[in-house]
């Protein structure tokens, strides 16, 4: 039988070898105890030497693959394995922030594909089970591995595919000791006057054999400051006035914001006899972002007689301005660890056992403040408004302002009030008393609760633990065709919380306002001259909390979605898998591949509360104790198996040409933070909805001031059967052509369900009844009411709401399918001419016709995405300009009160640069392990942009360019 595989060993570089050893550490171990043993060392560096160790990677494996190489370990060129993820194909980079923060894989957002470091499952610090790339700094990596067809080895998986990120593996990579120091400029400088545009970058990555190459060590450090300034313009909506097209309200602001990553990556390799292989890692990553978000909120009114044009083209006078100038600081900080052990044992030349050990936790607090100032407490007298007007001009790029009258204050710290200037506080209602006063409004009536907002504190707590321990065997066998054999079984523990926290805010001064305190105040005025709205005082909104200054409310006592946003959610998995390699002659035509399956057996479960307002106007505190009634909790399981077969086929057509066929089931799990037991019952103090008829009808047609909705601990995974075909031509080293096409059946997708429930009487909830007189019923006012339907009700009359309302849940049953095809071409210029030597371009093109049956979109899904990379490389000197572009696509974002809201962002084609030298071979001894490089990203500064079924922008960030000097010196 013929015995022999795709890619020659001698033709493997060591670094190839050593990101195969990584990435398959598991599934696809050599049974050879010494694996660097005629390995030949391929002396290409830069990104042609990348291209080809990633080549070599794509065209020796037994699945459907993408990979990067660096040229060593703190090599890549970008700041983040995001970044170099982004441009592969079949890829896409979701920016976050203006950094490329989540990828998704052949249409599939994050949350839905697997991704492990070293071959185990990887977590990260966020809300669900998505990975945050740009927190793994390059300088630790070595290079990833995408699969987008599996085995049955491959624990770790995804409908849309797995991301297989590797670092080094001491004893089969070149010894080193790498420096690397990185100065960053933003294009854009800070508009607000505590922050700069510079930041940093530094890192150190050394790796050393001791006792006859028997002990390997690898160790990197990379700590960066990164600034970040984001102008952001956006509307409530924009509504018809008088055949012109004008905003319901603004919301423009300038942010800034630093990210500071401070990293630790370190592996110990113990080889004690040709028999054992001991590897232990570790992984320490402390992460924080933090800043400003300044600027005005504010709703518009228009004055009308001072309008001309019509449509999206329009201009007059805005008049009665009241803006809030909000100062919401910001400060996510977060942590995450992981420790892993992985033992081999060879008991012979053909079979070989592995356990291997892992634990990872991380942890987030995400916190914004929010502290309001403007010209007076709401409520207070006030100019005219004709006296505090801006005129404007609108276009379909939005709404620009000049020419203001009566708001000098905002640039005036003496003048400028701190306090609240809309009658923002209807979410104090259940704290009506605390807010009582003598104190009488312009309007003559006293001031309450309604007035009683001048900030808030909003933040919520992430943690997260994973165990897994995996035991295999791998043996090589003479089956008929099989010839390698791979079988064990894996365990894993995963436990994931969200404590989700508010307190609402007031001044001290209520129901009187005071200025801004001196000591508050920053040097200088923030810049928001870019929207037409001048400069605005710039002050510490963290100050009026630390200092005292706002009293708190719990508002997880007043809010009761809040509480039912906080959970915990339990998972144990054990999988038994076995896959099969084998090799055989199929009508002349060398055949490779594997086949096999996964037995998955999943225990869920969830505690949770379901916020419900009490008697007592509190949420789930019917004692006033301070404790979380115990009614409100509760706790859902449950248990189910999966059976995941895979087949993967590889046929060489001839030297270097093969086509590939994969067909597989997988499962990628619910969201996290639909899987929670918790949920809410929410009531619109609204007294228009209150006064709707009793009556389905009238609910049906006029809506209803009652809402339910919980999450759903029974949930099943997302569930897909996958079809690949893919062509590959290996022409050269450094050059292919393919094409791959992909079917995907989605047999099971999570789908929102709803139900009509009477709140009087919850069938969900065992009867509860959720009306509190005094709290849901009202009495109507002097002026009396006309309600929706039209009743009139005369001052005095008693209104209660109806007892029909909304309860929203999920649930499984949703089906859908996605069918695409990816072109890449690498191809190196000299094949076309000899003059282009040292010249390359790499490219791909990704097309994708998916939805789910209900017409909605699948997140993370554009139907286009093509990606360039243009080179040229020669003697040291290397230029690369690199260009993405992605169409539209749904995604999801961090909503009000700390919950999940869906998004969709519109297309994006960023540009990025690299010209750069290597000293190797400058003939200059003390200068011969330098590299020094100048990167620009962003260069053709793409806006993020959100636009209207009328072509009007809705939201608008601009975050700018970034540029980048580095200096890479290796010692050897």
């Amino acid at each position: 039988m013929k015995k022999s595989r795709l890619f020659k060993p001698a033709m493997l570089s060591l670094a190839v070898s050593s990101a195969i050893f990584a990435s398959q550490a598991y599934a696809q171990q050599e049974l050879n105890p010494n694996p660097d043993e005629d390995v030949e060392v391929i002396a290409v560096k830069g990104i042609r030497g990348s291209l080809i160790r990633a080549q070599a990677v794509k065209m020796d494996n037994s699945s459907i693959v993408e990979a990067i190489s660096a040229e060593d370990i703190g090599k890549l060129p970008d700041s983040s394995i995001a970044e170099s993820l982004a441009r592969l194909p079949g890829m896409a980079g979701e920016r976050v922030g203006g950094r490329t923060s989540g990828i998704s894989v052949r249409g599939f957002k994050e949350d839905f594909i697997g991704t492990s470091l070293n071959g185990r499952e990887l977590i990260g610090i966020g809300d669900n089970r998505g990975v945050e790339f740009d927190l793994y700094p390059a300088e630790i990596m070595t290079g990833a591995t995408i699969y987008k067809s599996v085995d049955a080895s491959l624990m770790v998986q995804g409908v849309g595919g797995t991301v297989d990120l590797q670092t080094v593996r001491p004893l089969a990579s070149q010894e080193t000791l790498t420096l690397t120091g990185t100065l960053e400029r933003g294009g854009n400088d800070s508009d607000n006057p505590e922050f700069d545009n510079k930041g940093h970058r530094y890192a150190l990555s050394f790796v050393e054999k001791f006792a006859d190459d028997t002990i390997g060590v690898a160790l990197a450090l990379a700590s960066t400051e990164s600034p970040r300034n984001e102008r952001k313009y956006g509307v409530w909506g924009y509504g018809d006035n008088n055949g012109a097209l004008i905003p319901f309200g603004l919301d423009t602001q300038a942010i800034s914001r630093v990210l500071e990553r401070d990293t630790i990556s370190g592996i110990f390799q113990w080889r004690p006899t040709e028999n054992w292989d001991i590897v232990v890692d570790v992984l320490d990553i402390d992460y924080s972002d933090s800043g400003v978000i300044r600027g005005f909120i504010e709703p518009f009114e228009l004055n009308t007689a001072s309008l001309t044009g019509s449509g999206a083209t329009a201009s007059g006078i805005q008049t009665n301005v009241n803006p809030v100038l909000r100062t919401d600081p910001a400060q996510k900080d977060g942590e995450l660890q992981t420790f892993g052990l992985n033992v081999k044992y060879y008991l012979n030349d053909s079979w070989s056992v592995a356990l291997d050990v892992a634990e990872s936790d991380s942890s987030k607090r995400d916190l914004r403040g929010e502290s309001y100032a403007g010209l007076a407490r709401n409520g207070a007298a006030l100019a005219p408004g004709d006296q505090r007007t801006r005129n404007f001009n609108m276009s379909p790029d939005g709404i620009m302002f000049s020419d203001s009258n009566g708001l000098e204050a905002f640039a005036d710290p003496s003048l400028l009030q701190l306090t609240g200037p809309q009658p923002w506080g209807g979410g104090l209602a259940n704290l009506a008393d605390q807010f009582e006063t003598d104190v009488l409004r312009a309007d003559g009536e006293p001031y309450d609760y309604f007035n009683a907002q001048d900030g808030f504190l909003n933040f919520a707590d992430f943690e997260e633990e994973l165990t897994t321990v995996r035991f295999e065997t791998f043996g090589l066998v003479d089956w008929g065709i099989v010839n390698e054999v791979n079988f064990g079984f894996r365990y894993s523990d995963r436990v994931k919380s969200k404590d989700n926290k508010g307190f609402f805010a007031t001044a001290s001064s209520y129901p009187d306002s005071t200025a801004i305190p001196s000591d508050y105040l920053y040097n200088g005025l923030a810049d928001l001259t870019w929207a037409g709205l001048g400069q605005v005082v710039a002050y510490d909104g963290f100050a009026p909390y630390n200092d005292g200054e706002y009293i708190l409310n719990d508002a997880g006592l007043l809010e009761p979605d809040r509480l039912g946003d906080t959970y915990t959610v339990e998972e144990e998995t054990t999988t038994l898998f076995a896959k099969f390699d084998f090799e055989t002659d199929v009508a002349g035509f060398f055949v490779t591949g594997n086949f096999g399956a996964q037995y998955v057996q999943t225990d869920q479960s969830s505690t949770g509360f379901i916020g419900v307002v009490g008697s007592n106007f509190k949420v789930c505190d019917a004692d006033d104790d301070g404790a979380i009634d115990t009614s409100c909790i509760t706790s859902i399981d449950d248990d189910y198996s999966h059976f995941l077969p895979s087949l993967n086929v590889n046929v060489e057509l001839d030297e270097k040409r093969y086509v590939r066929f994969a067909a597989s089931k997988t499962i990628s799990r619910a969201r996290i933070d639909q899987m929670k037991a918790s949920g809410f019952v929410k009531f619109d103090q609204n007294i228009n909805l209150i006064a709707i008829p009793n009556t389905p009808e009238a609910v049906d047609t006029y809506g209803t001031p009652w809402s339910k909705s919980q999450g759903n601990p029974r949930l099943r995974p997302l569930e897909a059967n996958n079809f690949d075909l893919s062509f590959e031509n290996y022409f050269e080293d450094e050059g292919y052509v393919s094409l791959a096409l992909f079917y995907k059946d989605l047999v099971n997708w999570t789908r929102d369900g709803n139900q009509t429930i009477d709140f009087t009487n919850d069938p969900t909830n065992d009867g509860a009844n959720y009306f509190i007189p005094g709290f849901h019923d009202r009495i109507v006012g002097s002026d009396g009411l006309v309600g929706p339907d039209g009743t009139e009700y005369a001052p005095g009359t008693y209104l209660t709401p109806p007892d029909l309302g909304t309860f929203s849940f999920f649930e499984d049953g949703l089906e859908g399918e996605v069918k695409g095809a990816e072109v890449t071409a690498q191809v190196p210029l000299n094949k076309v001419a000899d003059f282009l030597e040292g010249f390359g371009l790499a490219g791909s093109a990704t097309f994708i016709d998916g939805e789910l049956e209900d017409g909605t979109a699948i997140p993370g899904q554009s139907d286009r995405v093509y990606s360039v990379t243009a080179y040229y490389e020669n003697g040291g000197f290397e230029v690369r300009v690199a260009a993405t572009d992605r169409s539209e696509f749904l995604t999801y974002q961090r909503g009000g009160s700390n919950k999940i809201d869906a998004a969709t962002r519109d297309a994006i084609t960023q540009v990025d640069a690299q010209i750069s030298y290597d000293f190797a071979d400058s003939g200059i001894q003390y200068l011969e392990g330098l590299r020094v490089s100048l990167q620009g990203q962003n260069l053709t500064d793409e806006l993020e942009e959100t636009r209207d079924s009328n072509g009007l922008v809705t939201l608008r960030r601009e975050f700018g360019p970034s540029y980048l000097l580095n200096l890479n010196y290796s010692f050897y």
